[in-house]
């Protein structure tokens, strides 16, 4: 696997590091400024920056030019399998991981390779970057192998034995779910940074037994927990009747495996979470299952509530909200409303005033027929958004269907004479399939959807 750098041959003494999304950056050009307003040249965080706009300023690469670009260098991994990674760029370093979880150090200018740290765990999740934290000499590289986060030395590529335990924290512990060594968890989306906190969600299994998708917040210099939010409220929590009585004891996921956003001028948390386990039967999960395909906005600092809106109530569809959400400018009425963009499955864009919640263009919630599988009862209600239109389609019908030949969309219109399908929200039955569409994967996924500049133009990659 190789991670290739990339030049404008006009401008061969400059650097051009793209990774698999291919991410630019330059050297000697506008410079790029980040939420609190300071210059930034650097691609710090994953997406970006806290923002998680996948946007840069940076105008030395543009599209009069772009055509020239060639291969600077390269680096080869020497291993097999996908590279899900989006490297970060740090003061002329670039930092990543391999296949398997491995984190190196690169000259970003050069591709020589700076270190490697190999924790001895052979990685076999998606692991789709990392996290960066400084502090005076004090510089860390945050990432996650499998079930542990490491604190590395961002010069060495060292453990710091100081952060937990020997420089790792197991995220399987304190999930309220005994013994640890029997839960599941993985890091797949890279921490999120704020002041001296590092906060993570995690992939969970989707099927039973599963534990609690809580997010939380860990002291970035000695990796004790500082705060947990409970998807799955416990007793006296907000949204605790919204399952069984004792769910919270046995239910699990309703965890944010695509990543979060940061406001760090205002210190909101934003963070996408995805349906509970069994993803495709409700029925020992009875209610619309807060927090579980929701967006929520947190004090990034306490892990306090400050709003939320589901977008599925008592998921049976596997509709996780798939990807962290943009921070951007909207204007309303003459009125510029600093908003939150939550991309969806459905192919559905959400917009709110990212401060309050307040959705930005009218949500209508609409009636469903119940379900006819045993033990289950879906929601009576979900909420459709009226604007921005969907980006995907919403219905198949029988002249979507193939047309390569004629005995092939025969073929195809036979069979799907067989099946149900009337969109959105329509609940499982027995005796006749069901049409998921758009299917399991979206509409949008994990994949990045940026902000488009000054324009405020918001474009989803698949």
């Amino acid at each position: 696997m190789k991670i290739f750098a990339t030049c404008a041959s006009l401008f061969t003494s400059m650097v051009a590091v793209v990774s698999v999304g291919r991410m630019v950056h330059a050297a000697k050009t506008t410079p790029r400024f980040d939420a609190s307003g300071k210059e930034q040249r650097d691609w710090p965080a994953y997406g970006g920056g806290p923002e998680n706009n996948h946007y840069s300023r940076l105008a030395q690469i543009n599209r009069s030019n772009v055509k020239r670009l060639t291969v600077a260098w390269s680096f080869d991994t020497q291993e097999e399998g996908g590279l899900q990674t989006s490297p970060v760029v740090v003061e002329g370093v670039l930092y990543g991981i391999t296949p398997t979880q491995k984190v190196f150090a690169l000259d970003a200018a050069n591709g020589k390779l700076l270190w490697k740290f190999d924790s001895g765990i052979r990685g076999t999740q998606p692991d789709r970057g990392l996290a960066y934290w400084a502090d005076g000499k004090d510089k860390r590289i945050l990432v996650g192998v499998m079930n542990f986060l490491y604190a590395l030395d961002a010069a060495t590529g060292k453990p710091i034995p100081a952060f937990a335990k020997e420089g790792r924290i197991d995220l399987r512990e304190n999930l309220g779910r005994e013994p640890a060594s029997a839960q599941s968890i993985d890091l797949t989306s890279p921490a999120v940074i704020y002041k001296d906190l590092v906060i993570v969600g995690g992939r969970n299994p989707e099927t039973l037994p599963a534990p609690p998708g809580d997010i939380r917040a860990y002291d970035v210099r000695t990796g004790k927990l500082r705060w947990s939010f409970h998807t799955i409220p416990h007793p006296g929590e907000f949204g605790h009747d919204t399952w069984p009585k004792d769910a919270w004891k046995t239910s699990g996921a309703a965890n944010n495996w695509a990543g979060m956003t940061l406001d760090p001028q205002r210190g909101i948390l934003y963070a996408p979470t995805g349906s509970a386990a069994f993803d495709f039967y409700g029925g020992d999960r009875i209610g619309d299952d807060l927090f579980a395909n929701c967006l929520i906005a947190l004090n990034a600092q306490t892990g306090k509530r400050i709003w939320h809106f589901q977008g599925v109530r008592h998921d049976l569809w596997d509709r996780d909200f798939p990807s962290p959400p943009a921070l951007l400018a909207v204007k309303r009425d003459g009125k510029e409303i600093d908003a939150v963009a939550q991309t969806t499955k459905q192919g559905f864009v959400y917009l709110f005033d990212r401060t309050n919640g307040n959705p930005l263009f009218p949500i209508e919630y609409r009636k469903y027929p119940p379900s006819t599988v045993p033990g289950e009862q879906a929601a009576y209600e979900q909420p459709l958004p009226l604007r921005p239109a969907p980006f995907a389609r919403q219905l198949l019908t029988e002249n979507l269907l193939t047309t390569r030949t004629q005995e092939a969309h025969h073929w195809a219109a036979e069979k799907f004479k067989l099946f149900r399908s009337e969109g959105q929200f329509v609940p499982f039955s027995i005796g006749k399939d069901t049409v998921v569409f758009p299917g399991f994967d979206g509409g949008a996924e994990w994949r990045p959807r940026c902000r488009c500049g000054d324009r405020n133009h918001l474009r989803q990659f698949e």
